[in-house]
C-alpha cells in the first residue's frame, strides 16, 4: 500500500504531489523496475482522492517515461536506469536521397490558399494593447537606460525575470549571470560553437529541424547524424559516434513529437558526464504548449555534472519577428564565457528588452501563455473534429497530437508524395516528413505528412481541414 502525506492546504495541486512522490520513489528504486503500480481505483481509495486525480498523475508519469501501460493489466514502473529499448523509427542501413533544395525554394515562393506551415503563429492573438502600454511606460520611465549600452549578456532585470520563470515552470535554479539574451537561437548556437570550439564533433537528431544541421555545417568542422527510436536518440549509435557535443529537443521533438523518456534522459546525461569535454545543448522546443498534464521537466534541472546548456526562444510564445531568445550556461562555463566572449555586444535592442522585462514581471507573459495554450488546444480539437466527421475519418490516422503546434497525419492507401500532390492540386500546402531526415530513411513513416494548425483562425482552420479532406478524397 502506497501512503502519501498529501497537503490539502498547499498551492501545489494534489495530482502533482502524487506525481512528484511516485516519480521520486521510482528514481531511487523504492518502486522497482517492472513493479506493478496500484490500480487507479485502489490508489484513489487509499489516498481518499478521485480517480481523475490519480489518472492525471499517472498520465504525467507515463508521458515522462516513468511508468508504462500494459493493456488490460495496468501500469508498471519503467527501468529508468537501464536502456530497455524502444521501437525503431529508422532503418539505419538505408541512406535517404537528399532533397533538391532548389526545388524546395521554388515551391516556397508559391502562395497557397491554405498553408499548414509549422512555424506560424496567429498574429491576431498577440497582446498588442499591453505591449503598447508597456512600451509607453518604458519610454517615459526608462528613457535614459534604453539609450545606454546594455550589458553584453542582456538587461539584468530581464535575466532576473527569466530566472524566476525557469524556477517556477522548468525546475531550474539558475542565476542571472548564467543567462545570455540574444537575437534568436541561431545567434546563440553560433556563440555556443565559439565557446566550445568548432573542432568538436556535434551530434544532431535525425530527423530534426532542417536549420540545425545547416547552421552547424557552416560553423563547425564535423556534424554527425543520430537516429531515433520511440524514446529519443538511440544510445548505441551515440556511443559508437565520435560526438563531443549533442543537440537534442527532449521535451517535444520536431517533427516526430517524441518526448525523450526519463530513462533515456539519464543515459544521455551519463554519456555527457563520462568525459569532461562533452556537452548537451538542450533546445527546449515547444515545451510550453503541452495540452495534457504538466510541462516535461528540463534536462538541465536533472544534471548534476554541469554538462547541459539550455536554450529557449520566445518565437512561439510571443512572435518570431521579435528575435529574442536566451541560453543558460552551466556555472562551469560562465567564467570561460566572461573571459573569452564578453566583448560581444548585446544583439537585442534595449527597448525591447525593457518591455519584455516589464511584460514578465507584471505577470502578463504567464497570462498570455495560459491564453495561447487554450487557444491552440481548441484549434487542435477543431482539426481532429473536422477529420473525425469527414468522409475519410476511417482512413486518416493522426498521432503525436497531445503537445506542440503540429500533427502527424497518414492516409490509408496514399504515400507521402501522393498526399502532398493531392493537397497541392487543391491549392493546399502540406509538408512531408521525409524533408526532415538527413541520412536515415523513415521506417514505417513513408506515408506521413506534417500539418501545422497554429497560424489559422478557428473559422479558417475548419475551412482548411475541410478542403484538405476534399482534396485527399
Amino acid at each position: 500500500m502506497i501512503t502519501i502525506d498529501l497537503n490539502t492546504n498547499s498551492k501545489i495541486p494534489i495530482y502533482q504531489q502524487i506525481y512528484e512522490y511516485l516519480r521520486y520513489e521510482i528514481e531511487i528504486g523504492a518502486i522497482a523496475a517492472q513493479e506493478k503500480m496500484p490500480s487507479k481505483r485502489k490508489l484513489a481509495n487509499d489516498l481518499n482522492v478521485s480517480q481523475t486525480t490519480i489518472e492525471t498523475a499517472y498520465g504525467q508519469l507515463k508521458a515522462e517515461g516513468y511508468i508504462y501501460a500494459e493493456p488490460k493489466k495496468g501500469y508498471y514502473a519503467e527501468n529508468i536506469l537501464k536502456n530497455h529499448g524502444g521501437f525503431p523509427l529508422c532503418d539505419v542501413s538505408l541512406p535517404l536521397k537528399k532533397v533538391d533544395e532548389s526545388l524546395l525554394l521554388k515551391q516556397a515562393e508559391k502562395k497557397y490558399s491554405y498553408d499548414f506551415q509549422t512555424n506560424a503563429i496567429d498574429t491576431e492573438c498577440f497582446p498588442f494593447s499591453v505591449w503598447a502600454k508597456l512600451t509607453r511606460e518604458t519610454l517615459n520611465e526608462d528613457k535614459n537606460e534604453i539609450l545606454s549600452v546594455t550589458h553584453p549578456k542582456g538587461l539584468y532585470s530581464l535575466r532576473q525575470g527569466i530566472c524566476k520563470m525557469l524556477s517556477e515552470h522548468r525546475g531550474m535554479n539558475v542565476e542571472p549571470n548564467q543567462i545570455i539574451v540574444g537575437a534568436g537561437w541561431e545567434y546563440l548556437l553560433n556563440l555556443i560553437t565559439q565557446l566550445l570550439g568548432k573542432n568538436q564533433v556535434y551530434g544532431v537528431e535525425d530527423p530534426c529541424y532542417a536549420k540545425i544541421p545547416k547552421i552547424l555545417d557552416r560553423l563547425v568542422d564535423a556534424v554527425e547524424y543520430l537516429p531515433l527510436d520511440g524514446e529519443g536518440i538511440i544510445m548505441k549509435n551515440l556511443e559508437e559516434s565520435t560526438a563531443d557535443v549533442l543537440h537534442v529537443t527532449p521535451s517535444h521533438h520536431f517533427p516526430l513529437g517524441i518526448v525523450t523518456s526519463a530513462g533515456r534522459r539519464r543515459e544521455l546525461l551519463q554519456w555527457a558526464n563520462a568525459q569532461s569535454n562533452r556537452y548537451i545543448i538542450e533546445d527546449d522546443y515547444d515545451s510550453e504548449f503541452r495540452f495534457y498534464g504538466r510541462p516535461i521537466p528540463a534536462m538541465y534541472g536533472l544534471d548534476n555534472g554541469e554538462n547541459v546548456i539550455y536554450i529557449k526562444t520566445f518565437a512561439k510564445s510571443l512572435a518570431p519577428s521579435l528575435r529574442m531568445a536566451y541560453m543558460v550556461l552551466p556555472q562551469s562555463l560562465v567564467k570561460l564565457y566572461d573571459e573569452e566572449m564578453s566583448f560581444y555586444a548585446s544583439t537585442v535592442p534595449s527597448i525591447e528588452q525593457h518591455v519584455l522585462s516589464r511584460f514578465i514581471e507584471g505577470g502578463y507573459f504567464e497570462r498570455h501563455l495560459h491564453r495561447m495554450r487554450n487557444i491552440y488546444k481548441k484549434r487542435r480539437e477543431i482539426f481532429l473534429e473536422e477529420v473525425k466527421k469527414s468522409s475519410l475519418s476511417s482512413k486518416i490516422k493522426i498521432f503525436k497530437e497531445d503537445a506542440g503546434m503540429h500533427l502527424l497525419l497518414q492516409v490509408e492507401g496514399l504515400k507521402e508524395n501522393e498526399i502532398i500532390a493531392k493537397a497541392e492540386a487543391g491549392d493546399i500546402k502540406i509538408y512531408g516528413l521525409s524533408e526532415y531526415y538527413n541520412f536515415y530513411e523513415p521506417k514505417g513513416y513513408s506515408e506521413t505528412v506534417i500539418a501545422g494548425f497554429s497560424g489559422f483562425s478557428e473559422a479558417k482552420l475548419r475551412e482548411a481541414v475541410q478542403n484538405l479532406v476534399k482534396a485527399l478524397a
